[in-house]
């Protein structure tokens, strides 16, 4: 590993460095890198987890938002010619511009807690075009989003982030691990878009309301949350039971309501 350059990491872009070098290695030992892979890292940082990767692909994206750190990055990787760095916000980020017609991008980051659930929304969105991600998150997030039915954790992230990819949870990672340490414990997801989708939805807004309008009272049954939209005829149709508490729907189920909505309307 190159020498990292100092810098101080900066709450407003959620900073925290990773250094632990035995989970960098596990991290790129759970992405698998391959020679000739287009692999993009979102917030790359002082580079850490980035030289453990190119060395292997030999050529990397990285999208980084803060300037300060991109020469900090270019000399810590100076001997890797065929790093490319986007000075750019993820969130606004095209990805589907670093696809080849050769292959699909593979997608790994530290991601900051602050944007982390808008950002995987943002990724989702572009999900035809990645292979699989890999990100460091908050634990609790990571948890919310491999979460089945009947967890209490499960909610909109999971069947928006389940609806588009197969979710796994690999390995917890300690606070000790980051400069500075988080509050909180972190953990790796790995996230594999569906090569074909296996509920598909004819409308991703309209499932993308249903599943807001379902979660937005979890307390409340799925006929109170569902008022003016689904009567007992429609539960009945799609059967599906109204007493139900939203978070007892998987997947598929919230797209037959979506696609009944859908064909009701039209």
């Amino acid at each position: 590993m190159s020498k990292q350059q100092p810098h101080k990491a900066r709450k407003r872009f959620g900073q925290n460095f990773l250094h632990d070098h035995g989970v960098i290695r596990r991290i790129v030992a759970c992405i698998g890198p391959k020679k000739g892979q287009r692999l993009v890292e979102i917030g790359p940082g002082k580079g850490a987890l980035t030289e453990g990767i190119i060395s292997v692909t030999e050529r990397m994206d990285v999208v980084e938002l803060d300037r300060d750190l991109i020469p900090i990055l270019k000399v810590n990787l100076f001997k890797f010619p065929d790093l490319t760095v986007h000075e750019a916000d993820a969130m606004k980020f095209d990805f589907t511009s670093l696809k080849t017609d050769e292959q699909k991008i593979r997608v790994v980051g530290n991601l900051p807690y602050n944007i982390s659930t808008p950002l995987i929304f943002h990724l989702l969105s572009q999900a035809d075009v990645i292979e699989d991600m890999h990100f460091m998150l908050q634990k609790e997030v990571v948890d919310r989003l491999a979460a089945r039915p009947g967890d209490s954790l499960y909610g909109r992230l999971s069947v928006m982030a389940q609806y588009y990819c197969s979710v796994e949870s690999l390995f917890i990672v300690g606070p000790e691990s980051f400069d500075p340490a988080p509050k909180v414990d972190s953990a790796i997801v790995r996230m594999t878009p569906h090569k074909t989708l296996p509920y598909p939805v004819n409308n991703i807004k309209t499932l993308e309301d249903m599943v807001r309008t379902g979660f937005q009272q979890r307390r409340k049954t799925l006929r109170n949350n569902y008022k003016g939209v689904l009567d007992n005829e429609d539960f009945a149709a799609l059967e599906i039971d109204p007493g139900l508490r939203p978070e007892r729907l998987d997947v598929e189920d919230f797209v037959r309501i979506t696609n009944y909505v859908l064909n009701k309307e039209g």
